[in-house]
């Protein structure tokens, strides 16, 4: 570096300071001589010493060093001007000195010089540039500049560019000696000949030897859509056939387009030119180039198909190119016939004429010839029919009948067939739905219904429902239904029944009295809501079951409440004396009427004893002669539940002169001459009415046996015919004649009725009697069901086992005859039923004259009093010694036993102490 350059001079302010400066060079050594400062100061060294010299600490001494022995100073730490004063032009480090005796100052300035020892660096080594092919001549390109830290001359001076043929380097110099390097465009660029440029830019300073640095420039030249789309043909041809399917490949184009990125993609399509209908039949993919079918080619529409397509380019402005594409289209038979309904009369009547229009249907086929020519057909099993009205129209009309309720609607197919080669052929389907008209009226599940209500039930019970059904529809067959009063009974029948219009539900208006009506016929009435309303009729027969609600009523003896008859008898009566009978009735029927008879207890055992059955009292034992009158209280009771009872109290008397005859001792009225001709028309009735069906029984059973197993044999009569009997109530019941009573075997006929017991019964093993009498609103429970079962019986003769008749309701204890009748107490000592105990009670009152002579026309005598054999030989005489005496006549104060004795009661005085005969005229009251 040589020797440093020292300027020295020293300023006495004072006596005591000075001032020196020395320049070194940047980047001295380690120990590098500075100055000598003994010299400087024209001090002596020794004496430098012998003041003793210090150097006084600074940010800037620790770069110098002063040996005070030498007055030198040196270089300590490495020195970096462009660190120290970055681009200062000047830099100084200061030092300062201090002596003794005497005291002095020295301050040292040490300027630092820079050398050239760094070269100018740009940013970075490689630098890119992206500019627009189509960019302006002139345009101006800056470029990062080179930094130098040193200064003067040693700094940054030029920058130079390598040689190329489109751009120039401009340098731009600031006031502040900064160079900027710019790139100037002086000739136009082309990407499609030159895409990339290459250039080497070098900065230098003016040091000496200078240095330098480069940095290489990369210019991308970016694309401008300068080139349009070219096809590799100016015109395509194709061809199809018009039965093409859908996405068939007609063609496939191809153009190119020497422009990168977007202004080189290419997107295809069809020209505005095409008319719609064409580019509904024709598609091009955008990206391949390729057109393909997407509609129908028909060769009667069109032969050839001209379609111009553009390739766009997606640059900005886009640029495009132009073809043509001509397509043949080759005729064949790809069309079918097609089918048009132009109008269909849905719904139809269901009662529609023959040859109604139902719809009109048109045919057409786009082909020609005999492509062309359609033949129309449908089902031939439905009712309709096609009529040709003209060329390609038809008319759908009907050929038969309708019946909604078989076929609520049709579902019509409708075929059309051309004559091509092959055939096409197409159908359609419509679905005619068939109105209903109210042609059908509605029907009950039966006509004929049987229901059961217990007597004195709440008013509004229910008592049956009726069910019927109408196979229309809709109105049609909404139902309402009504009772009906067709004025058959005296009171009209909706006093006593209502019914629910809607679900027909019968129900009692007010409590039924089964003493007062036993059975009802209820006519019901359903009719629907069709215009003209149609309607049909049923029959219920409402049965009204007993119930024990009448005590027994004490008809003989007949004293005042509260009071006491007063019987004598004999006082020498031995056991087994009839003292007298109690006679009771019941309004009630079956169980509920049957009666016993006992004695209440007492404190003192009495010589009497009472037949449970018949009431009868008779001495138990032998009285003795001290015996007074003797208190009995006889209890009648029924057999109902909860059961129901009556008391009479009897004063029995012994006495010398009773008379032995209890019979001639009743106090008993005499029957009038009406009773007689009463029983007199009973037994006319009975005996006629045993021989009609006595001669009805025989030629049933001969037609019955002449016909044999498979000859004739009337619905519902034997068994396995599943089928119904024949009604017996059309319109209404059958005359006011006629009441029935059921008996088992009857008298005189047991042989006939057991030969053809299976066809004629309805109740297994067992025959019929009738037994009539007069029928009126409140007949018993039984009339309707004998009736029917009787006109059964004798309209459904069959050689075999009858089959049981559902419509009877009998229980086991409800059936006539001995397997049903027999009393849980003692075994035949009543009937268990009303059919049984009325039917007693009738033929008791037909007999009563015969009876009281002995000569009983009824069952042949013998002491049965007309009873059939089977309540023999349980009700023979031996057995009960009267029981007429037990049984009241209706209408009057007489029993039974007055009428055996009648004319002897005339005449006969009273016997007895206690009873008066009263007189004729009185007893005929």
């Amino acid at each position: 570096l040589g020797l440093p350059r020292v300027f020295s001079f020293c300023l006495f302010l004072h006596s005591s300071s000075a001032q020196i400066r020395y320049s070194i060079p940047e980047e001295l050594t380690r120990g590098a001589f500075v100055g000598n400062i003994a010299k400087d100061l024209g001090t002596d060294v020794a004496k430098l010493a012998a003041a003793n010299l210090q150097v006084l600490s600074d940010s800037d001494s620790q770069y110098f060093s002063v040996n005070v022995n030498t007055g030198v100073i040196m270089v300590s730490e490495r020195i970096d001007r462009e660190q120290l004063c970055e681009q200062n032009p000047r830099c100084f480090l200061h030092l300062k000195l201090a002596i003794e005796n005497p005291v002095e100052f020295y301050r040292i300035e040490v300027e630092i010089l820079d050398i050239n020892d760094n070269p100018p660096e740009f940013p970075s080594d490689e630098v890119s540039l992206r500019i627009y092919e189509l960019a302006s001549l002139g345009a101006r390109f800056p470029i990062q500049p080179a930094q130098d830290p040193d200064v003067g001359t040693n700094t940054l001076q030029t920058y130079h560019l390598s040689a190329n043929d489109n751009f120039n380097l401009n340098v731009k110099a600031r006031t502040d000696g900064g160079k900027f390097p710019e790139l100037v465009l002086e000739r136009a660029l082309d990407r499609e000949l030159r895409a990339f440029h290459y250039l080497v830019l070098t900065a230098e300073d003016g040091g000496s030897p200078p240095q330098s640095s480069k940095i290489r420039i990369t210019i991308q030249v970016l694309d401008a859509n300068d080139n349009h789309p070219v096809f590799d043909r100016p015109s395509y041809g194709a061809r199809l056939v018009e039965n093409s399917p859908l996405g068939t490949l007609v063609v496939k184009l191809n153009a190119t387009d020497v422009d990168e990125g977007p202004n080189g993609d290419i997107r295809y399509a069809l020209s505005s030119h095409n008319s719609a209908a064409l580019r509904q039949i024709f598609a091009i993919d955008e990206q391949t180039g390729e057109i393909r079918v997407q509609g129908n080619l028909d060769f009667e529409e069109a032969t050839v198909y001209e379609i111009e397509v553009e390739a766009k380019d997606m640059g900005s402005p886009m640029m495009e190119e132009h073809c043509s594409v001509v397509v043949e289209i080759t005729d064949v038979n790809d069309n079918a016939p097609e089918i048009v309904l132009t109008s269909v009369s849905s719904p139809v009547q269901e009662d529609a004429a023959p040859g109604t229009v139902i719809a009109l249907i048109g045919v057409k086929d786009s082909d020609s010839g005999d492509n062309g020519q359609v033949r129309l057909q449908i089902a031939k099993e439905l009712p309709f029919k096609l009529v040709s009205s003209f060329k390609e129209h038809f008319s759908l009309v009907t050929s038969g009948p309708l019946d909604r309720e078989k076929a609520s609607g049709y579902n019509i197919t409708v075929r059309a067939v051309d004559s091509g080669s092959p055939q096409r052929a197409t159908q359609k389907t419509f679905y005619l739905r068939i109105a209903d008209v109210n042609d059908n009226a509605p029907n009950f599940s039966s006509p004929f219904d049987t229901a059961h209500i217990q007597e004195n039930s709440l008013p509004g019970t229910s008592v049956f429902s009726v069910s019927a059904s109408d196979p229309d529809e809709g109105s049609n067959a909404k139902l309402s239904y009504s009772i009906l009063d067709n004025g058959m009974q005296d009171v009209p029948i909706s006093t006593y029944f209502r019914i629910d219009q809607d679900n027909g539900t019968i129900y009692t208006v007010r409590a039924l009295d089964y003493e007062q009506d036993k059975v009802f016929q209820v006519p019901v009435e359903v009719k629907d809501a069709g215009s003209p309303a149609l309607s049909s009729t049923a029959v219920v027969h409402v049965f009204v079951l007993d119930e024990n609600d009448n005590a027994p009523s004490i008809v003989y003896p007949s004293v005042p409440k509260g009071s006491a008859f007063h019987q004598a008898i004999p006082a020498l009566a031995e056991p087994g004396y009839l003292v007298t009978k109690i006679v009771a009735v019941d309004a009630d029927s079956g169980h509920n009427a049957w009666l016993s008879y006992q004695l209440q207890e007492s404190a003192e055992a009495l010589p009497f004893q009472v037949e449970r059955r018949s009431g009868e009292i008779r001495v138990a034992q032998a009285l003795r002669e001290s015996e007074d009158s003797h208190r009995l209280v006889v209890e009648v009771r029924d057999n109902g539940t909860p059961s129901l009872s009556a008391s009479v109290v009897i004063v029995i008397s012994p006495e010398e002169s009773s008379v032995q005859d209890f019979s001639k001792s009743l106090d008993l009225p005499p029957s009038s001459p009406e009773d007689t001709n009463l029983t007199l028309y009973l037994i006319v009735s009975l005996v006629s009415i045993s021989l009609v069906s006595c001669v009805m029984f025989g030629l049933a059973a001969a037609r019955c046996l002449k016909a044999g197993s498979a000859s004739w044999t009337l619905a519902g009569c034997c068994r396995g015919t599943g089928r119904k009997p024949a009604s017996h109530f059309r319109g209404q019941m059958k005359p006011d004649g006629f009441i029935k009573y059921l008996d088992v075997g009857g008298a005189g006929l047991t042989s006939q009725a057991q030969n053809y017991t299976s066809c004629f019964s309805p109740m297994s093993d067992q025959s019929d009697f009738l037994f009539v009498k007069p029928f009126s609103h409140s007949s018993t429970a039984e009339t309707v069901a004998a009736y029917e079962q009787v006109t059964s019986t004798l309209a459904s003769p069959c050689d075999g086992q009858a089959q049981p008749n559902t419509d009877w309701r009998f229980s086991q204890t409800q059936r006539p005859g001995t397997s049903g009748s027999q009393n849980g107490e003692e075994a035949g000592a009543w009937p268990n039923n009303q059919f049984d105990t009325e039917m007693l009670q009738a033929m008791i009152l037909a007999s009563a004259n015969e009876a009281a002579d002995g000569n009983s026309t009824l069952g042949g005598g013998n002491g049965t009093m007309g009873l059939s054999a089977r309540y023999g030989p349980q009700f023979t005489l031996q057995h009960v010694p009267d029981y007429r005496q037990n049984v009241y006549i209706p209408g009057s104060n007489a029993t039974l036993t007055n009428a055996a004795g009648k004319r002897d009661a005339k005449n006969a005085a009273p016997a007895g102490g206690g009873n008066k005969k009263k007189s004729g005229k009185k007893e005929k009251k």
